[in-house]
């Protein structure tokens, strides 16, 4: 059936009711036209058989025989069920756990503020404690759900004749204590990436880990990396892969790089050192890590013989 002969009898049925259309275009437009929200009567098995000997004898060609027998009716579509609990519980992750266990595992949070108990685990200090102007506070943020670091940067020097430098605030998390009172580590070894949410004013934080090391010479030993707030009036989302943090003592980067080791993490710090004097915060809802499952660098620093023979050992 060419176009303009299927037009022109769906032209001539819509304007004349009483005629009937050649039935392979009634057998088209019966299909198309069916609403969705109706469910079509079932036909009985010797009408169906009546109608589709009537097409066949009336529509020519293989073409369009196939057409017609290719039409599903509503009836014939089986509807496929489908339990969510089933589909969960059918991906096994690894070590043979259910997968849904393993995906809640990729976020952890580790430090989060509800109460006083919570900012007792935190020591704030400044350089005001050899002598300098700045200063820092911690206490809860609205609706007590968040960290409040603020007050004000100054980068005058001490007048003591030894202090050539200033101008600098932290806040460190205290050593995580177990059972009488002994000193345990973190392991973030199932974990690359650190996790904040934070509101800031626009300068430019750093970011230390410090490893759980008892030597005394190596206190000042730590891992960091830059954190940069946006300011404004909303929160933003910062995640810092491990193998992004860079070693440094005394505040200073070292030739030699060591990788970081996740299972002996003793805390973290939040430092303010940017030159930029006058009023500053940063308030904090949570700091967490987080499982980046396409990031696979685990190291992003160079190293050769020259600067660190004990890796080429």
């Amino acid at each position: 059936i060419s176009m303009s002969q299927l037009s022109f009898d769906l032209s001539s049925s819509l304007s004349n009711p009483d005629q009937g259309l050649d039935p392979s275009v009634a057998l088209l437009s019966k299909d198309h036209s069916s609403s969705s929200l109706q469910k079509p009567s079932v036909p009985a098995s010797s009408d169906k058989a009546s109608s589709q000997r009537n097409t066949e004898g009336n529509v020519g060609g293989h073409h369009q025989r196939e057409l017609a027998l290719d039409i599903t009716s509503p009836e014939d579509k089986t509807e496929a069920s489908f339990d969510k609990d089933d589909i969960v519980n059918h991906y096994i992750g690894p070590e043979g756990r259910p997968l849904h266990e393993v995906l809640l595992e990729q976020a952890k949070v580790v430090w989060q503020s509800h109460d006083r108990e919570d900012l007792a685990k935190w020591i704030v200090t400044s350089d005001k404690t050899i002598g300098g102007r700045s200063e820092a506070f911690l206490k809860m943020g609205k609706n007590k759900q968040s960290d409040l670091l603020y007050e004000t940067l100054s980068s005058e020097a001490p007048q003591d004749g030894e202090s050539g430098q200033s101008g600098h605030c932290a806040m460190i998390a205290k050593v995580f204590r177990g059972p009488f009172e002994i000193k345990k580590s973190y392991d973030w070894s199932q974990f690359s990436t650190l996790y904040l949410c934070v509101h800031g004013d626009g300068q430019t934080w750093m970011v230390y880990i410090r490893e759980d090391m008892d030597i005394i010479q190596r206190k000042d030993q730590m891992y960091n990396y830059f954190m940069f707030t946006h300011g404004g009036t909303y929160w933003q989302e910062v995640k810092i892969p491990f193998s992004k943090f860079f070693f440094s003592n005394q505040g200073r980067i070292q030739d030699a790089q060591y990788q970081l080791l996740l299972d002996k993490i003793s805390s973290i710090v939040l430092a303010l050192a940017d030159k930029l004097d006058g009023p500053f915060f940063l308030e904090i809802d949570f700091i967490g890590i987080f499982t980046d499952l396409a990031h696979t660098e685990e190291f992003s620093y160079e190293n050769s013989p020259v600067l660190n023979p004990r890796l080429f050992k």
